[in-house]
């Protein structure tokens, strides 16, 4: 069995694959002064009560965005398991030409991701991803990845409205019954959810319109679809007229494939 740890600012993903395919997903809070052990004790925990023991994994990845994890992941892999993990960084094979400057900027998240999504419409597109930020990744015809935008997450622009604004209070996500709010409760949801459906559709366009130049007259034309990730996505989506499809499992699912890629 493989484990893929998907480490993002905000939440530790962690995905188990049996034969290639997703058996669990689980999720921690990602604290970046939780030790190994404190690690280990929680994947060992899931494990047993999936009805698994650490001596059936036989394989683990991990892509990160924390520095700080990198390392306690590999630790725990190597104490829980015996193997040494699989990082996916400079030197890890991926099959996706990096045309960004310099290329070890690029997120681990987001070439993973580029990777899941290329193999899913072979064509180009476009990988929404709402974490702690949100990504947008343009991905080539010919699985190269050509670059993106990052925003501000919509967790961090509500939290943001609440902590700089006194008499306005923190809310819950959600899409409002009306764009136009009859309380401070869903004036402020409209605003965040609304307003970011807008930000999401009108880069989505820009990036659309912009790949289309690009493309070889051949295939110019045809549709540069559009795939959404992350725990919002869904949320989003309810009102977005540009993301096509969304599947919160794209970044482990390009863990597995980069995994079988790199196993010999």
């Amino acid at each position: 069995m493989l484990l893929a740890f998907d480490v993002g600012n905000s939440n530790l993903t962690i995905g188990l694959y049996k034969n290639e395919r997703l058996e669990d997903i689980w999720r921690l809070q990602t604290v970046q002064t939780r030790t190994s052990d404190e690690y280990g004790l929680l994947v060992r925990q899931f494990l047993v009560l999936a009805g698994h023991q650490p001596k059936d994994v036989t394989g683990v990845i991990l892509a990160s965005v924390v520095p700080a994890l990198t390392g306690t992941i590999e630790l725990l892999s190597e104490k829980l398991f015996g193997i040494r993990a699989m990082v996916v960084g400079p030197g890890l094979k991926t099959g996706v030409p990096i045309r960004y400057d310099p290329p070890k900027d690029v997120g681990a998240d987001r070439i993973v991701n580029a990777v899941a999504a290329y193999a899913r419409v072979r064509s180009a597109c476009i990988v929404v991803d709402f974490g702690t930020a949100t990504t947008f990744d343009s991905i080539t015809d010919q699985g190269e990845y050509a670059g993106g935008a990052i925003a501000p997450g919509i967790q961090i622009s509500m939290e943001a409205l609440f902590l700089r604004a006194a008499k306005l209070p923190r809310v819950e996500i959600a899409r409002p019954k009306s764009v136009v709010g009859r309380s401070t409760v869903e004036s402020m949801q409209s605003g965040v959810f609304y307003g970011y459906v807008g930000l999401v559709d009108g880069l989505v366009r820009r990036m659309q319109a912009e790949m289309q130049e690009r493309r070889d007259p051949g295939v110019r034309g045809t549709p540069v679809r559009v795939l959404g990730t992350g725990g919002l996505a869904p949320v989003i989506m309810e009102a977005s007229e540009t993301i096509e499809e969304v599947d919160e499992g794209l970044t482990l699912e390009g863990l597995s494939m980069l995994y079988r890629m790199n196993r010999s």
